[in-house]
């Protein structure tokens, strides 16, 4: 789905969107009001977390790429500082507690339509609590680097391949 198809309608004034080119592409444009319709990037974070020569991996429930693995990651809420984002995914989907340490790098690419235009790659350290999946994990493992099982994105082979 293209970015100018999410919005059909003006947000001000209601009146049905047009598509015009504006600022070099064609973007929707209310011919009423003349708001125009700017797409946000979706921004997700993730982190890397070893402990003991392993990197934690967590199995997806969700489509698409049900069971296959990828980083703790998840979006970055509107106003949320996305190092804290990362924590909080890594919370919910393992149980434990981390702490970002440093930027690793920012991968670029929609790899599905549900998915997010930038992931931001943290380093992350291990702080406390018990492994267990939760949220949309159904598995939360570590795993020795030669050792990986298959991976759900690109964006993760990518990290885990430079780091």
């Amino acid at each position: 789905m293209a970015y100018e198809d999410e919005v059909k309608f003006c947000t001000r004034c209601g009146e049905k969107l047009i598509s015009r080119e504006c600022f070099g592409q064609i973007r929707p444009v209310c011919p009423n009001c003349g708001w125009i319709y700017f797409a946000d990037p979706k921004v997700a974070a993730a982190v890397m977390v070893e402990k003991e020569g392993r990197i934690l991996l967590v199995r997806r429930i969700n489509q698409p790429f049900r069971g296959l693995w990828t980083l703790p990651a998840g979006f970055v809420n509107a106003g949320e500082d996305p190092a804290r984002a990362a924590e909080r995914e890594c919370s919910e989907e393992t149980g434990l507690k981390v702490r970002v340490s440093e930027i690793l790098d920012i991968y670029y690419g929609r790899e599905h339509p549900r998915g997010s235009d930038f992931v931001i790659f943290y380093r992350a350290a291990f702080l406390a609590g018990e492994l267990t999946p939760a949220d949309d994990v159904d598995r939360a493992e570590f795993f020795p680097r030669k050792q990986l099982p298959e991976l759900a994105f690109k964006a993760t082979s990518y990290i885990l391949d430079r780091f």
